[in-house]
């Protein structure tokens, strides 16, 4: 398969490096002030080495990208909320030429899924989103096998950089501001780290959720979020003495979508240490599946990626 790859910071990146493993050509790459197209591949080498060094991947203006040769659009530039732009307006640009679109972009689903959906309908094209929860974890193509109606409730520890932050400050009775630092020191955290610590992310992942298990309808406005910013360390410590821990879960059932600090048990299934991330899924049938692993970084989340170009090659 032709890709055209918009976005190139971390996930972008790994997802140019990694397509020819995946028997996939990347024919476009574009950032946010220039791009590069060939029909025939890019060199994607010397295309990253460029972005390195001068800060942007080439010299044409990013919109020859949507206007090039490709089979699939991968949307993998920086989330953001609302009106979900300028990942949504990618989609949409890409369904009217007939493309199929893979985001790894969580705002088009999370924000306007609806409309996403009704532009694939009327597209040649087909949507497909597994990087957008969960990074490297199958968790919606674990919800496509076993069926979204069989499948009553999801929860689970959704973001890595909180999830890291929790578990070191219950092991080393450490303060948020102390792990937080080093999080931020060993690139677990982003400096501002809001969009991680205030819930909106695992929120971002549980509407998504919701919306595939729903039948839509849902948006980021629709979840009860709360963060772990004011959590105390004496809040952790209280909860191990009676054999008790914190982690940042997400929630998605039929009466609602919540994000917050829960206490669980700590040598539990959702006490997962570092950056990890799992899921659970309550089913109807299946009793409850647990899944777990790697929920985020430029591979891992990649990797998910190039599965569903690879879904959609098998299907066409």
């Amino acid at each position: 398969m032709k890709l055209a790859v918009f976005g190139a910071g971390a996930v972008g990146r790994s997802v140019a490096e990694l397509a020819a493993e995946y028997g996939h050509t990347v024919t476009a790459l574009a950032d946010s002030s220039g791009a590069v197209v060939d029909a025939d591949g890019i060199d994607v080498e010397s295309v990253l080495a460029r972005k390195q060094s001068d800060g942007a991947v080439g010299d044409a203006d990013p919109e020859t990208a949507l206007e090039s040769e490709y089979d699939v659009l991968v949307e993998a530039t920086p989330t953001t909320l609302g009106d979900a732009q300028p990942g949504f307006g990618h989609a949409r640009e890409a369904f009217a030429r007939d493309r199929h679109v893979v985001l790894a972009n969580k705002g088009p689903v999370a924000e306007r899924y609806d409309e996403l959906r009704a532009l694939s309908r009327d597209s040649e094209g087909s949507l497909l989103f597994e990087a957008t929860v969960g990074g490297a974890i199958p968790v919606l193509s674990t919800i496509e096998d076993v069926g979204a109606d069989n499948v009553t409730a999801v929860r689970g520890v959704l973001n890595g950089t909180a999830n890291f932050v929790l578990s070191r400050m219950a092991t080393e009775r450490l303060s948020y501001e102390h792990v937080l630092a080093e999080a931020q020191d060993l690139g677990v955290a982003e400096a501002d780290p809001s969009f991680d610590v205030d819930g909106t992310d695992a929120a971002l992942k549980c509407a998504i959720l919701a919306n595939v298990l729903f039948d839509g309808g849902h948006t980021l406005s629709d979840a009860d979020v709360d963060g772990i910013r004011d959590l105390p360390g004496s809040a952790l410590e209280l909860a191990a003495e009676d054999g008790w821990t914190i982690r940042l879960v997400g929630e998605v059932a039929r009466d609602g979508v919540s994000v917050g600090p829960r206490l669980v048990p700590e040598n539990g299934t959702l006490a997962v240490s570092g950056t990890r991330n799992i899921v659970q899924f309550e089913t109807k049938y299946a009793g409850r599946l647990n899944i777990s692993g790697r929920g985020a970084g430029g591979p891992e989340t990649a990797t998910a990626v190039l599965a569903d170009v690879t879904r959609l090659e098998r299907e066409s």
